[in-house]
């Protein structure tokens, strides 16, 4: 992407650390992959739901919600995924930056994507945790919540991941869940466990 040579970066006079001292909030992005149906929502929203409840700065992007707003004019195309992964990662680091948990569930298939957005936070100094929602397509079909896999399967959605577009699975997450196994809760403690190990406040 080629940025205009007039537009400047403009340093605020407020540093991290000053954020960090003054109200005790350190950010970092947790960035949730998985198949749809895999639990990536539900595990984010109860993630969200104990950092807060503990008194920690935490919000959640959604990729449904996201495609609201933000995000309202992209397609399901290789080139419109790639541009909402890349929109999304800049602000999450922005919430990062702010001192903000900023936890994010979306699909993001392709692995160069979600490299694309962790190089993004580790020029930025930025704690960047990505977590696998490994579930087998099997059991993301037998849940189908929102009904998208019977509709992939009878041709009605085309390019849908898991079906006739890629999903290439993370090969060093920072945390891999197997929702197959553990539940909402347990998912949502082996996060919290690896925040505290990678020095942010849960608590």
């Amino acid at each position: 992407m080629t940025r205009d040579p007039n537009i400047v970066w403009h340093e605020g006079a407020v540093p991290r650390g000053m954020r960090r001292e003054k109200l005790g909030a350190v950010g970092c992005t947790v960035w949730m992959t998985g198949l749809s149906g895999s639990g990536k929502s539900t595990i984010a929203s109860a993630l969200e739901h104990a950092l807060v409840g503990r008194g920690v700065f935490a919000y959640r992007l959604d990729g449904d919600n996201v495609r609201h707003g933000l995000n309202a004019n992209l397609g399901f195309s290789a080139n419109d995924r790639e541009e909402n992964i890349r929109r999304i990662g800049e602000v999450s680091k922005l919430f990062a930056d702010a001192g903000v948990v900023a936890i994010t569930s979306f699909i993001s298939p392709y692995r160069a994507d979600r490299a694309k957005v962790r190089a993004l936070h580790e020029a930025a100094g930025l704690p960047f945790v990505e977590v696998f929602v490994d579930t087998p397509i099997e059991v993301c079909e037998s849940r189908d919540p929102k009904g998208l896999y019977k509709k992939a399967r009878a041709g009605e959605i085309k390019g849908f991941t898991g079906i006739d577009d890629p999903y290439e699975a993370p090969e060093a997450p920072e945390v891999t869940l197997p929702t197959a196994e553990l539940s909402i809760e347990e998912s949502v403690q082996v996060i919290l466990e690896n925040l505290e190990k990678a020095g942010i406040r849960t608590r």
